[in-house]
């Protein structure tokens, strides 16, 4: 890699840093070609993206982010799994590291708060925000659906008075 490369390479990461809302470190020593394409695509289908870099440019794109926090965990081969949605990066990277015992989760930052290990597996537990949006819609839909209920139930009465006096 030569300067150019790595200046652009810093920069691309250093937008990703300010862009994200979580970044989950990772070991990935041993997994095989095969097992880091199957951690990619699944990442991939959750919106998140996993990036595995030097770690000095690393270090570099994260000077002036709120994730310079996380600069001590990067150390060795590590992967930086990144996301806009605060619980898929944490989610992804522990259930993947519950089946591959070599994807080794290191910590990870939410917004301005470092995680350890438990912080990153605690918010892996967490319903995602599609999830907490569904939950919610379903609340609010519930008391609708019965005071439509209750509204159309006067009116069928009054049909069913009206249509046995017609048959008398």
């Amino acid at each position: 890699m030569d300067r150019a490369q790595k200046a652009a390479a810093v920069d691309e990461l250093h937008t990703t840093f300010e862009e994200v809302e979580t970044i989950v470190v990772t070991r990935n020593d041993g997994l095989t070609a095969a097992q880091v394409t199957e951690l990619r695509v699944k990442m991939r289908a959750e919106g998140v993206s996993y990036k595995v870099s030097k770690n000095r440019l690393a270090l570099r794109a994260l000077k002036g982010t709120r994730y310079e926090g996380i600069g001590p965990m990067l150390k060795g081969p590590v992967g930086l799994a990144t996301s806009k949605d605060p619980v898929a990066a944490s989610k992804v990277a522990y259930n993947f590291s519950k089946d591959n015992e070599k994807l080794v989760i290191i910590g990870g930052a939410l917004g301005d708060k470092m995680l350890d290990v438990s912080g990153v597996e605690s918010l892996s537990k967490l319903p995602s925000l599609d999830e907490l949006r569904a939950k919610l819609v379903g609340m609010i839909q519930t008391p609708a659906q019965r005071l439509a209920v209750l509204a159309a139930a006067p009116a069928s009465q009054v049909a069913r008075v009206i249509s046995a006096y017609s048959q008398k």
